[in-house]
């Protein structure tokens, strides 16, 4: 029998989403390695989001996870949802990512500790539960991951067309 709580079991599923080894496919910090931020920052479709926006995007939507979870402001303050990057540097761009991983793992961190009757609790607002927000989260990641592997796509094509 495993003594493995369905909490560590989410926390591993969400930990997946982000470092890889998941069903889907490569992680977010796979499809980001090696993303600069020149390239983050590029829209090669004039109407979609960018990578760096995205990022900032997952992101924000972990942090509003864990807030629900404990009892914060279950709504996205203004401009949270959809940040947008104040400096465009190298270590601007690496904060972003780094920040992403760390309110993952604050996410996982709590997720492993919840017990059953917390996870089917109702999620603030919502008539689904929290373990119900918590998948979301980690398929969340997965959409998001495969927009920014399209957008690395065009963006790799666009830079050896303009250096040929």
């Amino acid at each position: 029998m495993s003594t493995t709580t369905n909490g560590e079991r989410i926390a591993n599923e969400l930990r997946h989403a982000l470092r890889g080894d998941a069903w889907h496919g490569p992680g977010l910090l796979e499809i980001l390695s090696g993303v600069t931020a020149d390239q983050a920052i590029q829209r090669p479709i004039p109407t979609a989001h960018n990578i760096w926006e995205l990022v900032m995007h997952i992101t924000s939507w972990s942090n509003i996870a864990l807030r629900r979870i404990e009892g914060g402001q279950p709504e996205p303050f203004e401009g949270e949802d959809w940040p947008l990057p104040g400096g465009i540097s190298a270590e601007q761009w690496a904060a972003s990512v780094e920040t992403m991983s760390e309110s993952h793992e604050r996410l996982c961190r709590k997720v492993a500790t919840m017990d059953d009757e917390d996870l089917e609790q109702n999620a603030p607002k919502s008539d689904r539960s929290i373990a119900f927000m918590l998948h979301g989260v980690a398929q969340h990641d997965a959409y998001h991951g495969g927009q920014i592997v399209l957008l690395r796509k065009v963006v790799n094509t666009h830079q050896r067309r303009a250096a040929i």
